[in-house]
């Protein structure tokens, strides 16, 4: 009888655990809807209040978000969430289709950097429908995909702080660059891994019915 008290014990933490994973109202949480509300402040300060100083400053502010709610979120206990799982990827989706699309409308970037980078989301959300029916909501961010999406939220804003005609922009510009082309390669590698891993999925994984 004495090792009763265990179990139940053992089912508190395990209750409290998953109540922890069901918060909705934490740090990273806050951040994620923070940026999300930024999007539409970006474009405003674009391309109708013609800020372009502050339209960088909301973009360096996101992408420094992105990271630090990733962070608390692994370190900082009861801030990681199922919530800010979907959420965090979904504003990054977010900024990967209107930011570049805004730039290249101000002519800051080519088209052809935008279309290969909504072309190769578009191939990665075809695959869905496959995950799904074999029970799996999606696969789990990569740490390259990551890497990807900071080198290239990184490359975006200095790009367009370079559109000034100073050599300090110039300079900056340059670093713009060089964080755009190893991000955006980064971002298809990471793509042709979360293909290969789909594969692995339709092989090893039965279909759900």
């Amino acid at each position: 009888m004495e090792d009763a008290p265990a179990p139940q014990g053992r089912s508190a933490v395990s209750g409290g655990a998953a109540s922890a994973r069901d918060r909705v109202v934490t740090v990273p949480n806050a951040l994620s809807l923070v940026r999300l509300v930024l999007v539409p402040v970006f474009l405003y300060l674009l391309f109708v209040a013609h800020a372009q100083g502050w339209a960088v400053a909301v973009l360096m502010f996101s992408g420094f978000s992105d990271w630090a709610d990733g962070k608390i979120a692994r370190l900082v206990a009861n801030q990681s969430s199922r919530l800010g799982e979907l959420l965090d990827p979904l504003v990054d989706r977010i900024y990967m289709v209107t930011v570049p699309v805004a730039l290249a409308f101000y002519g800051a970037v080519p088209w052809w950097i935008v279309l290969t980078l909504l072309g190769r989301d578009a191939v990665l959300a075809a695959t869905l429908p496959i995950l799904r029916s074999r029970g799996l909501a999606a696969l789990p961010v990569t740490y390259i995909g990551k890497a990807a999406t900071f080198a290239l939220m990184s490359g975006f804003p200095l790009i367009l702080l370079g559109q000034w005609d100073a050599l300090w922009s110039r300079v900056i510009l340059a670093c713009g660059w060089a964080f755009l082309i190893w991000g955006l390669a980064l971002y298809l590698w990471s793509a042709v891994l979360y293909l290969i891993q789909v594969v692995l999925v339709v092989r090893r994984m039965p279909v759900v019915r």
